[in-house]
């Protein structure tokens, strides 16, 4: 789904993109509520969507316009730092315990993002800068997942994936054309680039049903190493679609970032001793 997106937002722009992708999946995922739950209405569930919607909505547009500008192994590497914000977050907003294992976590985190930028710094020039602002607005999307993985699994466990599915797309496809409407809306996309964007909207929809369902089964620490897996296959994609060579700093900081997302999320149990006054 990445790397269809990624070339829909080089073709046809990164807003028009993603509005259409939404529209898309909107479309197909009414159908699918519906043959689901018939007549079923999510009453107050739709404050959570549309709370959700709102950061995920962010989150794609900062995401996807970094990953134009950055390889896609890069992007993903980038992302995995999400899981050791999502532990802080929780922290204050659940009142879950930081502990010096999140603290050493976070260390390990940070300095992999380092790795990976020290990498990037290599060369010089004008791609080179581009490359440096599609990193950091992959680094701002990461924030917004930290969010969004703290949302998704409360609302994993109120709404069923059909519902989630159909209701993310809707509203985002909603704000992304009233953000249109204030900053202007994007050109229709033409061409081949639909092929693209029915192929991500469907993808999209059928991860958000399968991440709804694992969600609602399984404690957050134990998914989110599952996560690691994307960095293969964003690699892979890379450089099949768009020859994106996997270097040695977005590997060794890709393992970095991720042995500190195994140290956040082990140790579950008896680590009340450890927490640290935040």
């Amino acid at each position: 789904m990445d790397a269809l997106m990624k070339r829909a937002s080089i073709d046809a722009g990164v807003h028009a993109a993603l509005l259409w992708r939404n529209i898309i999946g909107a479309g197909l995922g009414v159908v699918v509520w519906q043959i689901a739950h018939p007549r079923a209405w999510p009453g107050r569930r739709m404050v959570m969507h549309a709370m959700r919607a709102s950061v995920t909505s962010a989150m794609a547009v900062t995401f996807f316009w970094g990953i134009v500008r950055t390889p896609m192994a890069v992007g993903m590497a980038l992302t995995f730092i999400a899981p050791i914000i999502a532990l802080f977050m929780a922290g204050f907003a659940l009142g879950e315990a930081i502990t010096r294992r999140a603290l050493g976590a976070s260390v390990l985190g940070l300095l992999g993002v380092g790795v990976i930028g020290l990498g990037r710094m290599q060369g010089g020039g004008a791609m080179e800068a581009q490359a440096w602002q599609g990193m950091l607005a992959i680094l701002g999307s990461a924030v917004l997942y930290a969010a969004n993985l703290v949302i998704q699994r409360h609302q994993a466990q109120m709404a069923p994936p059909a519902e989630i599915a159909f209701f993310q797309s809707l509203f985002t496809a909603c704000l992304l054309a009233a953000a249109g409407l204030a900053i202007g809306m994007p050109p229709v996309p033409h061409g081949a680039v639909w092929l693209d964007l029915y192929g991500s909207a469907g993808l999209s929809f059928v991860s958000l049903m399968l991440l709804s369902w694992g969600w609602a089964r399984a404690p957050a620490h134990r998914l989110l190493p599952v996560e690691y897996s994307g960095f293969l296959w964003a690699a892979l994609m890379g450089w099949i679609w768009f020859g994106e060579r996997l270097d040695i700093y977005t590997l060794g900081g890709a393992m970095l970032v991720v042995a500190g997302c195994w140290l956040g999320a082990g140790g579950q149990k008896g680590e009340h001793t450890e927490q640290v006054g935040l």
